[in-house]
């Protein structure tokens, strides 16, 4: 979680207050009265040293409370309606098979909350794991507008060319707070999916999104143009030319047979 927003979260609640923390394995969010996570509460903070803990070293959260489950399940958080006062969810949604559905259990099961996501800037850009665009473990690219959370597959076109994808130096000169996007709500959060059809609106979207951001020069981008359209050209002509010397091998060799029955 961004470090200034674990005091701005600290800062909201009172004592009283029933903390959930989704997804917090990795590093738990020690004010968090319970957990929910699909690995153990033995094994508890994968980070270790580098990224300890966050919100104090006291554990408000038991083995009791430590609630290991798939989240994805389509079965009801253990939790009544409006049972906890504030839920947290950091860098679990990108992650996750199903975040239409976490999402909706955390409206429903919570009266306000915390929810963050790398950007989708952040995901875009090379550099982060070698020969890969953004996490590799990530499945949605996840755009937070107001009140809204949007997911948007992470298409694998997204790893192909480099147009579709923003440099390893635009992320090195990336502020942290740039890094990530995140929503405090009350009372409920709108969500949903984007889904797109065909590879060349796939191909649009992700081009648009790195264009917005960072464009890339025309003159690199037409050139870029001139080549795909040559090698396309060059696929024709060779599949062609493979169909007709197949189709004369296919003739001449009835044309043999046809000779030897004769």
């Amino acid at each position: 979680m961004y470090e200034p927003n674990v005091k701005r979260i600290l800062n909201l609640l009172s004592p009283s207050d029933v903390v959930l923390d989704i997804g917090g394995w990795a590093r738990p969010f020690n004010r968090a009265n319970y957990v929910m996570d699909a690995e153990s509460y033995e094994t508890r903070g994968y980070y270790g040293d580098p990224r300890p803990a966050q919100s104090g070293a006291q554990e408000f959260f038991t083995k009791e409370t430590w609630i290991q489950r798939d989240i994805c399940e389509r079965t009801p958080f253990p939790f009544a309606d409006n049972e906890i006062d504030f839920a947290i969810c950091s860098h679990i949604l990108e992650d996750i098979r199903d975040p239409l559905w976490v999402c909706s259990e955390i409206v429903r099961t919570a009266k306000r909350g915390y929810i963050e996501v790398p950007s989708r800037i952040a995901e875009s850009c090379r550099g982060v794991e070698p020969n890969q665009v953004g996490w590799s473990h990530h499945r949605w690219l996840v755009d937070i507008e107001g009140n809204s959370i949007k997911f948007l597959m992470k298409y694998h076109m997204i790893h192909s060319h480099w147009r579709f994808s923003l440099p390893e130096s635009f992320l090195k000169r990336l502020p942290e707070e740039q890094q990530i996007q995140c929503l405090f709500w009350q009372d409920r959060f709108e969500f949903s999916e984007t889904t797109i059809h065909g590879i060349e609106n796939i191909a649009v979207e992700l081009e648009r999104f790195v264009q917005q951001v960072h464009s890339y020069n025309s003159w690199r981008l037409d050139i870029d143009r001139r080549i795909r359209q040559a090698r396309r050209f060059e696929r024709r002509v060779l599949g062609k030319l493979r169909r007709t010397v197949s189709g004369r091998r296919r003739r001449a060799s009835l044309e043999t047979s046809e000779s030897h029955v004769g």
